[in-house]
């Protein structure tokens, strides 16, 4: 990496190997951890986190004794679009509660921790609201621009 990123390196990476496999439609396994390693310029730990948000986003998988490979089948879009998209799917609007974390964590095959993350990114973006008790509710429908 040449310069340190703002949004984080791991992140960057994430983006950068979500770009390449898509561009390689039917690829069957990634490179190596040290591979993308030296390509990247960076640590395994980096790496590590890299792979593991597009693991949460069901991009990759890991297969043990082979290594990560593009997840099979499924929907490829991120878990942050997945879930904008309950909104228009669910017919919801400004107001309309919104699915609790479980059922989230039940409908993508997410864990709790990656549907937190993306929650609270939709909250910073405007498109739900907390009330404390009450659950969230749906504060702005989604514009083809606002992605978490």
């Amino acid at each position: 990496m040449p310069q340190a990123s703002p949004r984080g390196t791991y992140l960057v990476i994430a983006e950068a190997l979500r770009a390449e496999i898509q561009e390689r439609e039917g690829a069957g396994v990634l490179p190596s951890e040290a591979d993308m390693m030296r390509s990247h310029g960076v640590g395994r730990n980096t790496i590590r986190r890299a792979l593991k948000v597009l693991e949460a986003d069901g991009v990759v998988e890991s297969v043990p004794g082979i290594g990560w490979r593009p997840a099979r089948g499924g929907d490829r879009r991120s878990l942050a679009e997945r879930m904008t998209d309950v909104i228009a799917e669910d017919s919801l609007s400004v107001g309309d509660a919104y699915p609790s974390e479980a059922k989230l964590c039940e409908r993508f095959g997410a864990s709790r921790t990656a549907v937190r993350r993306v929650l609270a990114q939709m909250e910073g973006n405007g498109l739900l609201t907390t009330v404390h008790g009450k659950g969230r509710t749906v504060g702005a429908l989604p514009t083809p621009t606002t992605r978490p």
